[in-house]
């Protein structure tokens, strides 16, 4: 049985979890270390498997975009062993103390960092995440349970391969890495299911897998979001500047959540920058879906529908609008927006406050390109998504977002009432006995 099978595998994750949290640094470092150089070495057996899968999806009509976020290369792997060796580079977020306090009574209380235990990702054809997560959650001392899409079901199994083969020297359980079995929907059902096994369970692919995932699990779910982010450009932008942000935004990788899917552009300056902004948004092979007062520049633009302000298109495409005031940007961001990344282009300090301000997302830029939100760009090491959530994680999700806290007492006999020992049972006579 398929759910037999997946309890069996986190069960198995859970007992490796335990040794994993007590090492130090440096026999976390050293495993991931030999990680890269694994990764590196079996380059050959990953990039076989990949072309397999990328053979598998073309034949089965898959999207661009999904055949984008699948296809590897050598320099692909070579960048996926960069980022393993940046998360060994990190500094150990376990054992930091977040608060610390000796009261007046003499008894020190201090919060600090711990793993979480045992993480299950499940996320769809993109299979840098699988190294990411792997090399996050060992540096964080958990445990994880990998559960990629079946477009990417080869490619996952070969890197997963890679990495518990190079950990088999390694001060780090073997089992601290762990692809979860079985086909189809009942692995992932029993995932979300498993309690007392899995601690945290992180979904991170489209708007159906988040949904699923969030309505269905009775294990704690860290949600990571869509991304309909926009860029806002405001009548005190520099219109190179704001087209420069504009193309990367849009251009650079469409098919990533991180991508601009939303332009809107401030009236004063709107003659300034639209020509220009979009004769090179065409040039790009940008297809705009604009309201009549974009249109009104360009024949080319398609007529915008309501559908379009909230698309998550994920393509060469982008919806666009032309708003009066900054405080009406914020508004139509607000009712369309994702909540995971905007972005003002300007030069007012003041314009960029407000904006920062009531912009209500896990990430506000100023004059950045949206695709600079990324745990690497950000000098975290990687990440295994964007959370949208008002939770203690929001924003890029990496190490420090992959573990909890505790409270660490330590007193000299503190108690708080008089039921103490009595008379002759203290510390010193038990000692005799």
């Amino acid at each position: 049985m398929s759910g037999s099978r997946v309890l069996e595998t986190a069960a198995t994750a859970r007992r490796a979890a335990l040794p994993l949290a007590a090492l130090s640094r440096a026999e976390k470092d050293a495993a991931l270390e030999a990680v890269a150089d694994a990764l590196l070495a079996r380059s050959g057996d990953v990039l076989e498997a990949n072309r397999r899968d990328v053979e598998a999806a073309r034949a089965a009509g898959r999207s661009e975009a999904v055949l984008d976020r699948l296809l590897m290369d050598g320099a692909g792997l070579e960048g996926i062993a960069a980022t393993v060796r940046q998360v060994a580079a990190l500094p150990d977020p376990i054992g930091e103390t977040l608060h610390s306090a000796v009261l007046p009574n003499g008894l020190d209380v201090r919060r600090v960092r711990v793993p979480l235990g045992v993480i299950g990702f499940v996320y769809e054809g993109r299979p840098n995440a699988t190294a990411d997560a792997a090399a996050l959650c060992l540096k964080s001392g958990n445990a994880v349970l990998l559960r990629g899409s079946s477009v990417a079901r080869t490619t996952d199994a070969a890197l997963i391969a890679v990495v518990r083969g190079a950990l088999a020297g390694t001060a780090v359980p073997v089992d601290a890495v762990q692809q979860v079995p079985g086909d189809g929907h009942g692995p992932v059902r029993e995932l979300m299911t498993a309690r007392g096994l899995v601690d945290l369970l992180i979904p991170r692919g489209g708007a159906d897998l988040i949904r699923t995932v969030v309505t269905g699990a009775t294990v704690p779910v860290l949600e990571t979001g869509v991304g309909n982010c926009h860029v806002y450009v405001d009548r005190d932008a520099d219109p190179g500047t704001a087209i420069s942000v504009l193309l990367d935004a849009k251009a650079q990788r469409p098919s990533t959540c991180n991508a601009a899917e939303s332009l809107l552009v401030h009236a004063e300056v709107a003659d300034a920058f639209l020509p220009g902004a979009l004769a090179a948004l065409r040039a790009a092979g940008v297809t705009v879906h604009g309201d009549t007062r974009v249109a009104a520049y360009d024949p080319s633009v398609v007529p915008a529908t309501e559908a379009d302000w909230g698309a998550e298109y994920l393509s060469l495409d982008i919806s666009a609008a032309v708003v009066d005031s900054l405080d009406d940007a914020v508004a139509h961001i607000r009712r369309y927006g994702s909540g995971h990344t905007e972005s003002i282009v300007t030069r007012s300090r003041p314009a960029a406050r407000r904006f920062t301000s009531l912009v209500d997302s896990a990430v506000v830029a100023v004059n950045v390109s949206t695709r600079y939100v990324d745990g690497g760009e950000m000098g975290l090491g990687a990440e295994v998504g964007i959370s949208t959530q008002k939770v203690h994680a929001r924003g890029p999700i990496s190490l420090a977002e992959l573990t909890t806290a505790k409270y660490v007492l330590t007193g000299d006999g503190h108690v708080r009432g008089a039921a103490a020992a009595p008379p002759g049972l203290g510390c010193d006579a038990l000692a005799g006995d």
